[in-house]
């Protein structure tokens, strides 16, 4: 059977699904999957080096904010 974000196994009721990649160097970009929708990746544009984060209402899964943070640069 298929779980959401490709995880292994389901989660149990009244929790949310989750799946972060990391990336690998400029091969590989990095993704965030919440709840079986992908919230930042490649593909979406939103990604870039450093930290990539996602803020999610914990009550209902909804998407607030995306953000980067360039480590590099400072």
């Amino acid at each position: 059977p298929r779980h959401k974000c490709g995880n292994q196994k389901s989660c149990p009721p009244n929790h949310f699904a989750f799946k972060i990649i990391s990336g690998a160097a400029n091969v590989v970009g990095p993704s965030i999957c919440f709840d079986d929708k992908i919230l930042m990746s490649s593909l979406k544009n939103n990604i870039g080096r450093g930290l990539n984060i996602a803020l999610v209402n914990g009550a209902d899964g909804k998407l607030l904010k995306t953000g980067i943070f360039d480590m590099y640069s400072g």
